[in-house]
């Protein structure tokens, strides 16, 4: 039964790198629930501090993913409402355009936002909706890093408590 447990953390882990990417799945939420299996093994020790910690910067990271685009529009001159836009397009992008959503949706919106405010400044609001896509690459690229970092873990406990 550990052999299965094993396989299917990993794999988890796997989805979650893939995750970090496809905005359909949570990636390092996704990796985190590899750890958790693994953890049910016999052969790993339980270890709450380390599950509970490594939850808390999945969630972390997962919230991060709907701030950042909004952080990178205001960093790049947009205004509340290229901030708001940005997160509207995001959540409005996902419903209608599914994957493709998570890029096109934070640009669009916080570009449509600018807009709003101000419509004779398109070039300002075009250097917002670029800074939306700043956001966004910075939030995908710290959801790689925590996925990644999570199947390190996950192979540093499997050699360190399985003998091959």
């Amino acid at each position: 039964m550990d052999i299965v447990l094993i396989i299917l953390g990993f794999l988890c882990c796997l989805i979650g790198i893939i995750g970090s990417f496809l905005p359909v799945l949570p990636g390092p939420f996704t990796a985190w629930i590899g750890l958790l299996i693994l953890h049910l093994t016999d052969r790993v020790p339980d270890d709450w501090t380390f599950l509970g910690i490594t939850l808390g910067v999945s969630i972390l990271v997962w919230i991060l993913d709907y701030i950042v685009p909004a952080l990178g529009t205001k960093k790049f001159g947009g205004t509340k409402y290229g901030m708001i836009g940005s997160s509207l397009g995001l959540i409005v992008g996902i419903l209608f355009l599914g994957p493709l959503g998570i890029i096109i949706g934070p640009f669009a919106g916080a570009f449509i936002g600018e807009l709003i405010k101000d419509s004779d400044q398109s070039s300002k609001a075009l250097k917002a909706a670029f800074g939306s896509f700043i956001g966004f690459l910075t939030g995908t690229f710290i959801k790689f890093i925590v996925a990644v970092g999570f199947i390190v873990f996950y192979c540093k406990i499997v050699i360190e408590n399985w003998h091959f």
